[in-house]
C-alpha cells in the first residue's frame, strides 16, 4: 500500500513524490474542471483530467468504484455536502486533507471536510424586460401573479435544494416570518404546517413554477433576449456568464427580502482507494490557491480561502451582495441529508403543473 507524502510535505516534496504516480482523474460538477486539471498538468509536469460529473452521479460513482476497489476519480469535488458526510466520508470512500500550510489561512468552519468554494443560487430577472428586479419579497412568489411564471430548479434532482429549504427551516424561519409580514402586514398562519418554510415550500409548489433539471434551462428561460414576458427565476450565479457569452439579459436581484439567494458549499475531498495520493494532494493544494481556483471565481463561486477575493468583473455582482445572502451552516448539514426525503415528499405531495 503506497503511503501519502508526510502531511509536514512541502510542495516540491509532494511533487516529488507525485512524479512517481499514475495519472489522476477529478470529478466536479462544472466544465471548468476540465481547463483546471488542464492548468495543474501544465504547472507541474503531471496528467490530470477533469470530468464533469453532476453531484447525485459522482455519489453514486464513488460508492461503486469503491466497493469494486477500482477508483476510478481520484479527487471528488462535490457541492453535496451532507451527502460527504453522511455516507462518503463515514464509509471510507473518501478522506479529507488540509494541506498544512494552509490550516491558518481556511477558517475553521471550512477544515473538516475541507470545503474549497461557497457556491450560490440566486434570484434573477430579465434586464431587457425589467428596469429592477420585479420581486422585492420571496413570498410575492406563491402570489397568483407569478403563477407559471417562476423557473426553478426540481428539487427531486438536485440535493442542495431541499437541503435549503431544510436550512431555512431550522436556522432561519424567523426570517421568513418577518418577510410574510413585511409583504402581507399581518403574522403568518402556519395553517398546521411546522414552520413558515414549509408554510411557503408549499405554496410556491403549488403555484406551478416551471421546473428545470439544468441551470442552463433556467438561465435560458430567465434571460434570453427578445422575451416580452420572461421567467423570474432561482440560479447559479456561475450562470450570469451567459449573458456575455450568449448574449443573455440576467439580472441579480441584489434588494430581494429575506435574501438574494443562498450559499452551499463545495467539498474538495480525495479517494481513499486512489493509486496517486501524493498526486491528489497536490491538486487539492492546487485549487486552494489562486491560480488553481481561477476558472471558478470567474463564476462567482468565492474560495474558502480568504486571500481569494472575486474580481472586479465577475458577471453577476455577486460580491456586492455576499453580506445579503443566506449562508449555509455545515454544523446541521447531518440533519439536512436526514430531511431530505422528507422535504421532497412534501414537495412531491404539493407540486401543482
Amino acid at each position: 500500500m503506497q503511503s501519502y507524502a508526510d502531511d509536514a510535505s512541502s510542495v516540491n516534496e509532494l511533487l516529488k513524490a507525485a512524479k512517481a504516480e499514475a495519472p489522476i482523474n477529478i470529478y466536479d460538477s462544472t466544465g471548468k474542471i476540465v481547463e483546471m486539471a488542464k492548468n495543474f498538468s501544465k504547472k507541474y509536469g503531471l496528467k490530470a483530467t477533469g470530468i464533469k460529473v453532476s453531484a447525485s452521479s459522482q455519489l453514486e460513482m464513488i460508492v461503486r468504484e469503491g466497493q469494486a476497489k477500482n477508483v476510478q476519480g481520484d479527487v471528488v469535488l462535490i457541492t453535496d455536502a451532507p451527502a460527504g458526510l453522511a455516507q462518503l466520508l463515514p464509509g471510507g470512500y473518501v478522506m479529507s486533507w488540509l494541506p498544512p500550510d494552509m490550516k491558518d489561512k481556511i477558517p475553521a468552519k471550512f477544515q473538516d471536510p475541507l470545503a474549497i468554494t461557497t457556491n450560490a443560487s440566486v434570484w434573477a430577472y430579465n434586464t431587457e424586460v425589467y428596469d429592477s428586479c420585479p420581486v422585492k419579497n420571496i413570498w410575492e412568489l406563491t402570489d397568483p401573479k407569478w403563477k407559471n411564471k417562476v423557473a426553478f430548479y426540481d428539487p427531486l434532482s438536485k440535493g442542495t435544494y431541499p437541503d435549503w429549504f431544510n436550512q431555512t427551516a431550522t436556522h432561519f424561519d424567523d426570517a421568513m416570518k418577518d418577510a410574510y409580514k413585511a409583504e402581507y402586514g399581518k403574522d403568518i398562519d402556519l395553517g398546521g404546517e411546522k414552520s413558515a418554510t414549509a408554510a411557503w415550500v408549499k405554496a410556491f409548489a403549488q403555484n406551478s413554477p416551471l421546473l428545470a433539471d439544468t441551470d442552463d434551462a433556467i438561465s435560458e428561460a430567465v434571460g434570453a433576449p427578445g422575451q416580452k414576458e420572461p421567467f423570474f427565476g432561482l440560479l447559479s450565479s456561475a450562470k450570469f456568464r451567459d449573458n456575455a457569452d450568449k448574449g443573455f439579459k440576467l439580472g441579480l436581484c441584489a434588494d430581494m427580502g429575506p435574501w438574494p439567494g443562498w450559499t452551499y458549499v463545495k467539498l474538495g475531498l480525495i479517494a481513499t482507494g486512489t493509486k496517486s495520493p501524493n498526486t491528489a494532494k497536490l491538486f487539492i493544494h492546487y485549487i486552494l490557491t489562486e491560480e488553481g481556483i481561477a476558472p471558478q471565481v470567474i463564476d462567482g463561486k468565492l474560495p474558502t480561502n480568504p486571500d481569494i477575493k472575486l474580481p472586479a468583473d465577475e458577471p453577476s455582482g455577486i460580491g456586492k451582495v455576499l453580506d445579503k445572502l443566506e449562508q449555509y451552516d455545515a454544523s446541521t448539514a447531518l440533519n439536512d441529508w436526514d430531511a431530505r426525503q422528507d422535504w421532497q415528499d412534501f414537495w412531491r405531495v404539493n407540486y401543482q403543473k
